[in-house]
């Protein structure tokens, strides 16, 4: 379709992020339209180009590729006045500056919200980070694994006896990207009754507390946890040829639907399982039970058991067997593109408008690709760049 259409058609970005957190945020915003410009550092810019282990020379990182899509990239050294006077020029014609540094990062270098305010009051200026602008914690170096840990997500687990393990999915870093593109959203919509523009952040760790939001609530107001994953009807099963899960709720009798699908009649008149308190209270046994049943048959027996008693159950695949699903397809979630060294395949965006698909205009640039390019739209002339 035709770009000029797209929602953020002429909303002009500036973006200082790297790695995750920010470069997830920005990315949404150049998927619907944005003209979204990457300011990296020499010598190799992003921190993400080169974090995909034992890759090819010459070729661009995968990680880098899954967050940079449809992305203009400058190089400019900002330890020198000439290179920043360039950004403030590009500030000045920007709606949304965007960073992820740690704090006082952009303050020293002269691009404090207060500085470029002054200039562009109009700007909305969003930062991400750790653990929070002011308090304790805001000059410590934020990351994905550590908001885990302090938010109180990696302690609560499916049973207790379980060892505390880090979530092999970046969930903080993706959480907080997405409510930066909602805060930045909003921004905009509240600039277009207001005619000014303001300062919003989002960090690591409230993302992951605001992901809590039901488990937080029932600890303050009632004292008392709230484990999904810790339901005694609920769990993973190794089945003959793989595994499966299998969540026994939202229905009137759960277990009496389980023990049916299961050929164990018995089950649900065991005097040990009458009842909620009595599920949990045993919860060892009768997942034992469970686990001795689903090893004695296929995954797909088993599916087809519990689907036949409409309890909620799904395969455990493995990553490679999802992007293969003819769902994955149907959904649109796989984008490609040629790119200068190879075909680029990414996710899409889960976000599915009819007026407005997404689609990868620019392939994730090369290192400066477009510094020349950007500078000219400036009015700056090539030697001056140089």
């Amino acid at each position: 379709m035709n770009p000029a259409e797209l929602p953020l058609a002429g909303i002009k970005v500036v973006d200082f992020t790297q790695v995750m957190m920010g470069p997830v945020a920005t990315q949404v915003l150049g998927d619907y339209g944005a003209d979204v410009i990457k300011v990296e550092r020499p010598p190799s810019g992003d921190l993400s180009r080169t974090s995909f282990p034992n890759d090819p020379a010459g070729l661009q990182g995968p990680v880098f590729c899954s967050l940079n899509r449809n992305k203009r990239s400058i190089v400019l050294d900002l330890r020198k006045q000439e290179a920043k006077d360039a950004v403030l020029r590009l500030i000045d014609q920007a709606d949304v500056v965007v960073n992820n540094f740690r704090a006082g990062v952009m303050e020293r270098m002269g691009f404090s919200y207060e500085a470029l305010a002054a200039r562009n009051p109009r700007l909305i200026y969003a930062v991400g980070t750790g653990f929070g602008l002011v308090g304790p914690y805001a000059h410590k170096g934020g990351q994905d694994v550590l908001a885990q840990a302090l938010s109180g997500v990696m302690h609560r687990r499916a049973n207790a006896d379980q060892p505390l393990a880090v979530l092999s999915t970046t969930f903080a870093d993706y959480s907080a990207g997405m409510h930066m593109v909602q805060g930045v959203l909003l921004a905009l919509l509240q600039r277009q009754r207001t005619g000014k523009g303001q300062r919003i952040s989002v960090s690591l760790f409230d993302s992951m507390l605001a992901a809590q939001t039901q488990e937080a609530a029932a600890q303050m107001m009632r004292g008392r946890e709230v484990n999904w994953g810790a339901m005694p009807l609920t769990g993973v099963f190794e089945t003959a040829d793989g595994a499966l899960v299998m969540v026994g709720a939202f229905k009137a009798d759960p277990l009496g639907d389980i023990s049916a699908a299961l050929e164990l009649p018995e089950l649900k008149d065991d005097a040990r399982f009458a009842g909620h308190e009595r599920q949990v209270a045993n919860k060892p046994a009768l997942q034992a039970i469970f686990a001795e049943r689903f090893a004695t048959q296929t995954t797909a027996y088993w599916l087809a058991r519990l689907e036949q008693q409409d309890l909620l159950c799904a395969p455990v695949r493995q990553l490679a067997e999802a992007l293969d699903d003819e769902q994955t397809h149907i959904n649109g979630m796989i984008l490609e593109a040629e790119g200068p060294t190879e075909r680029v395949r990414v996710i899409g965006s889960p976000i599915h408008m009819e007026a407005a698909p997404v689609t990868i205009r620019i392939v994730p640039a090369g290192l400066g690709q477009h510094t020349d390019e950007v500078m000219r739209e400036l009015g700056l002339s090539l030697e001056k760049v140089a």
